[in-house]
């Protein structure tokens, strides 16, 4: 499971999702980034950056 937390990105934002792919990682972000912290324009560096903090969601026993 990918997981991505936005605070990773937007400090003190404690939304987070998980999906089995990072492409739905991503479309979930996006639709956040929209909603929660008002950007309009999704640039493509803001997509590289989401990629990056997306990571292999650890259990633990």
């Amino acid at each position: 499971m990918r997981l991505f937390e936005c605070g990773s990105l937007v400090p003190g934002c404690e939304w987070h999702t998980r999906a089995d792919s990072d492409a739905e990682v991503v479309r979930r972000t996006v639709d956040h980034m929209r909603q929660a912290h008002g950007e309009t324009i999704i640039r493509e560096n803001m997509v590289d950056n989401i990629k990056a903090r997306i990571v292999e969601e650890t259990k633990v026993a």
